[in-house]
């Protein structure tokens, strides 16, 4: 999820997974998988990086990665 800030302020919480496209038109223009757009004070460079930095902290699972390293420790001892 991201935030993002509508042309009145008003703030609001999105659902990457549901964002099939980013337009700079010259306006940012959000649109929906289900075709609904919405047009965003931030700019697409800004939603590219928050879209990124979401995915990287719901891919990242420490756990895995600490097993995944100790079971190599071990194959090379």
């Amino acid at each position: 999820m991201i935030q993002v800030t509508r042309l009145d302020n008003s703030k609001l919480i999105l659902n990457v997974e549901m964002i099939q496209s980013l337009q700079s038109a010259p306006d940012t223009v959000i649109t929906f998988t289900n075709k609904v757009r919405m047009v965003v004070k931030e700019s697409v460079e800004e939603l590219s990086q928050k879209i990124i930095d979401y995915q990287k902290s719901v891919s990242h699972n420490p756990q895995l990665e600490a097993d995944h390293c100790s079971e190599y420790r071990y194959a090379i001892n």
